[in-house]
């Protein structure tokens, strides 16, 4: 059997902060006292969770049996986390404590009515174009490039080129960010991107580059459309593969990362598109119906049988368990 790829993952790490407000926010704001607005809400509840793309993405890898290492910037604070990522198979060498600062923090406040007041602090994140790939000892056979840090995402990809090594773009979230530039820049050289639909004709608006145009950039783009599935382009054809249906949807926080995670433990055992999408599709699934993006644990031998009840996978699976 071929030894599968070696993936880095490089993006944020982060905290979630999560509080529920048991009223209404808009009872408490007057629109003509805007300039002078000062509130303090009394919460209900406050959760603390493990997240940043680059732990979720490795979190699917680890419990698919894969190598997972990650790649970034934390605070002083992120002992814990990466003593439970470690016990869970996630290498955490290359994140890298910043003295005096928190790792990256979302801070998120949600009423009644589902409104929401949230804050974002960077924090040791902002740091993250100070790693380099040439401090990665032993080089990956490929780059995941998830958000981050804009500088650090040029950075990892401009060392990656240099390097040689075969990067995946996943621009995501910093797609709102970045110019047309940056995301040309990121795609000249790519051997994959992955985004969801928005982002992706997000893409073309900023870029002037049509869908087609896009996809010639890369060896594979996958495109993922939540309830809709997801779609591969690879090799000049389309390969569509269904979500699956599940009535314990928690919440989708994460279900993306977790696909990106899915997708990966095929593709760097060279499976095909279908089989790789398939496998996204089931791990996405399992992050829904888990309360934050890495509430979920499964055994491979439990992800095998539980995707023979939606897919057929010839039996390539067994090389999972």
């Amino acid at each position: 059997m071929t030894q599968p790829k070696s993936i880095l993952v490089t993006g944020s790490i982060a905290y979630d902060y999560l509080m529920s407000f048991p009223g209404d926010f808009r009872e408490h704001i007057l629109p003509e006292s805007l300039e002078s607005i000062s509130l303090s809400f009394l919460v209900t509840s406050m959760v603390k969770r493990r997240g940043g793309i680059a732990p979720n993405i490795a979190y699917t890898l680890a419990l698919l049996g894969g190598q997972a290492q990650i790649f970034g910037t934390v605070g002083e604070d992120f002992n814990d986390y990466r003593q439970w990522l470690e016990e869970r198979g996630v290498d955490t060498t290359y994140a890298r404590v910043v003295p005096g600062k928190f790792t990256a923090s979302w801070f998120a406040t949600t009423d009644l009515k589902n409104a929401q007041l949230a804050s974002f602090y960077p924090g040791a994140m902002e740091d993250a174009a100070t790693l380099s790939l040439d401090d990665v000892i032993q080089k990956p056979d490929l780059v995941m490039v998830s958000p981050n840090d804009p500088a650090a995402m040029d950075k990892v990809i401009r060392e990656s080129k240099a390097l040689g090594i075969e990067y995946a773009y996943d621009p995501s979230q910093q797609v709102v960010r970045v110019d047309g530039n940056t995301l040309r820049t990121g795609l000249d050289g790519a051997t994959a991107l992955f985004v969801n639909e928005y982002e992706f004709e997000l893409i073309q608006k900023k870029t002037g580059f049509s869908a087609d145009d896009i996809i010639q950039h890369v060896k594979f783009a996958v495109v993922t459309r939540g309830p809709k599935g997801a779609s591969v382009y690879a090799e000049g054809k389309t390969f569509d593969v269904k979500a699956i249906d599940t009535d314990k949807t928690m919440e989708p926080t994460g279900s993306g990362d977790a696909f990106r995670g899915g997708f990966l433990t095929g593709y760097r055992r060279g499976w095909d598109w279908t089989l790789c999408a398939e496998m996204g599709s089931m791990a996405a699934t399992y992050c829904l119906e888990s309360e934050g993006p890495q509430g979920h644990a499964y055994t491979p031998a439990e992800f095998v049988e539980r995707f023979r009840m939606h897919f057929d996978d010839g039996g390539i699976l067994n090389d999972l368990l």
